[in-house]
């Protein structure tokens, strides 16, 4: 299988994973809230999840190259989540839904890792700012799809959870069939980096095996980003908690988002590959702005604001993840991935809580916390930029 139908079927997989994991995590700030959740608990939960999410991986990524099991891996990973996620609407209780996004996100933990990996090796062959961007615009069609299919159901069914995450079950079955055909057909895509252009790595290991230190500046500006970063979650409890829109128009709302993703991912990943790290500067930019312009009381811009989060989340699923490949040797790839997303776990436990903490103390003291965080991102990316500007060329 040629590099790019590796990277196109692997695309098609995440597009059905985020078909039922987008559409849960859509709703999940109405739905706690509807269990009788404050934003700090929303704030926390969800910050929890996504530090689960991150921080696992510290322990799958170097899993993953101690053991070779990068396709094992990725189905247990995959498996896990497309199980929590239909359960999830079952729950009556708010301690058993929180566990339930918990336990969803630590399915992305386990697989996450070793999924990059993989993607890493076909990449090589076809740029990597690209292919990443493609397979992070694919995850966008399902994230659209997902949230879109929810709102149809709670509409349905007058707000009612249970169909809706229910229903969520069919795209994420379909998902584990493809990716256990895909791995009969790829069992090892390291060939594809065999004899390409980026097979000769740039960045290499110092002595003792260490990780490079520009690897950890970098992994320091993203953790920066992140910690300046408010998850949907506040978003939308703020949404229906105000009374900006009825429940069953957020996941419609996220749905957008998540297009603007994908335009997003595709626009900075070819840049990446022109222009190298310096396309990075737009992410503390856009973090900053979508929390600016959220927490108002003007529909308009609430929802501009979710669409400038949504354009942030394509930078960050797609090209920082294109950036590690090209600071990291293959042979401590995964490891590299688990150890920066661990660092960027503990980012975003403290960005979920802290937006949901002063979201109810003080919203303009929100927004100046945010501002200097963004802006002591900004400094830390400037070594990566001056060292390595011609990274991804």
């Amino acid at each position: 299988m040629r590099p790019w139908r590796f990277v196109l079927w692997f695309g098609t997989v995440s597009l059905l994973a985020d078909f039922v994991y987008e559409g849960a995590r859509a709703v999940t700030g109405p739905l706690l809230a509807s269990l009788g959740a404050s934003s700090l608990v929303v704030g926390v939960v969800t910050g929890a999840g996504e530090a689960a999410a991150l921080g696992l991986r510290l322990v799958s990524g170097p899993l993953a190259d101690r053991s070779g099991r990068f396709w094992g891996l990725s189905i247990a990973g995959y498996a896990l989540t497309i199980v929590s996620v239909p359960l999830l609407g079952v729950p009556g209780v708010l301690w058993a839904a929180c566990v339930l996004v918990v336990a969803e996100r630590v399915g992305k933990a386990v697989r996450s890792p070793a999924k990059d990996a993989l993607l890493s090796h076909a990449t090589a062959a076809i740029g990597r700012g690209r292919g990443f961007a493609v397979h992070e615009a694919m995850d966008q069609i399902g994230a659209l799809l997902g949230p879109l299919l929810v709102a149809a159901v709670l509409a349905v069914n007058g707000d009612r959870y249970g169909p809706a995450l229910g229903m969520l079950a069919l795209p994420g079955v379909a998902a584990l069939g493809l990716l256990v055909w895909l791995r009969a057909r790829v069992p090892d895509p390291r060939a594809y980096e065999v004899g390409s252009a980026a097979s000769t790595d740039r960045a290499v290991l110092v002595p003792g095996g260490r990780l490079p230190r520009l690897f950890w500046t970098y992994a320091l500006f993203t953790a920066a980003t992140t910690a300046g970063f408010a998850t949907f979650g506040v978003l939308s409890y703020h949404l229906v908690q105000r009374g900006l829109v009825p429940v069953v128009w957020v996941p419609v709302l996220y749905a957008a988002a998540m297009g603007v993703d994908a335009v997003a991912a595709l626009l900075t990943g070819w840049g990446y590959d022109r222009f190298g790290a310096r396309v990075l500067m737009v992410l503390p930019v856009l973090s900053a702005s979508a929390v600016c312009l959220a927490f108002t009381n003007t529909l308009a811009l609430v929802v501009a604001a979710s669409l400038l989060w949504g354009a942030a989340m394509g930078v960050q699923e797609s090209t920082l993840r294109a950036t590690v490949a090209d600071l990291v040797p293959s042979g401590r790839r995964a490891t590299a991935y688990g150890l920066f997303a661990g660092v960027l776990g503990a980012a975003s436990l403290v960005g979920g809580a802290l937006t949901g903490a002063l979201y109810g103390y003080s919203i303009p003291l929100l927004i100046t916390v945010v501002a200097a965080i963004q802006a002591g991102a900004i400094l830390l990316l400037l070594p990566v930029i001056r060292r390595r500007s011609t990274l991804s060329t």
